[in-house]
């Protein structure tokens, strides 16, 4: 990865799943009260960090939690909230089969499966989805490609591949990172910080 870059990273407010602790993955929840609240925060705090933050390129997931995140925030900048561009490569990880369900749910239903996936949560696949690792692999191209200032709207299992992808975090410290929700990740020149 070059060292010319620098990245405004949102992840999208909170969801009701967020809430009650129910993995998401790539199903399509929209935010809640509390994300709608948080969208504007992080929208304020880029400003603030970033004031020319509409002369910047904005690479959106697909989803609607993240869309809906990545409006409220360029309304809170007075921007055009549409003017984004959508990237697939963005999308959260997917859990598979898990979707839907919570961890104590999954540790009751599959005990030997949460459990091993929790000895080795960076490479562990759930069934039907993806490890962090594969997310690593489909998010690398989107840091590789990374150039100037930007700003990406995305997930929590993004933001963790970021952290390995273009700060050298080792694994095991990423995938039990706290990405936080109205608050923007700044990645810039192989270092990381909290706005």
């Amino acid at each position: 990865m070059g060292s010319d870059y620098r990245l405004y990273f949102i992840r999208h407010g909170e969801t009701d799943w967020n809430a009650e602790g129910r993995l998401q993955g790539q199903q399509d929840i929209p935010i809640n009260e509390r994300g709608r609240f948080q969208a504007v925060e992080a929208g304020r705090k880029l400003g603030k960090l970033a004031p020319h933050a509409g002369e910047l390129r904005w690479n959106v997931s697909p989803l609607w939690r993240t869309r809906d995140t990545a409006e409220r925030a360029r309304r809170a900048l007075h921007l055009d909230p549409d003017g984004y561009e959508l990237d697939p490569i963005l999308k959260e990880i997917s859990f598979g089969d898990w979707e839907g369900r919570t961890w104590r749910e999954l540790r009751k239903a599959e005990p030997e499966a949460a459990a091993e996936r929790e000895s080795r949560k960076w490479t562990y696949v759930p069934p039907g989805g993806e490890s962090y690792a594969m997310l690593t692999d489909r998010v690398r191209p989107f840091a590789e490609a990374l150039a100037g200032e930007s700003v990406a709207v995305a997930h929590g299992g993004v933001a963790r591949a970021l952290l390995v992808l273009l700060c050298g975090l080792p694994a095991e410290r990423a995938c039990s990172a706290d990405i936080w929700q109205g608050r923007v990740l700044l990645f810039e020149k192989g270092r990381f910080s909290w706005i």
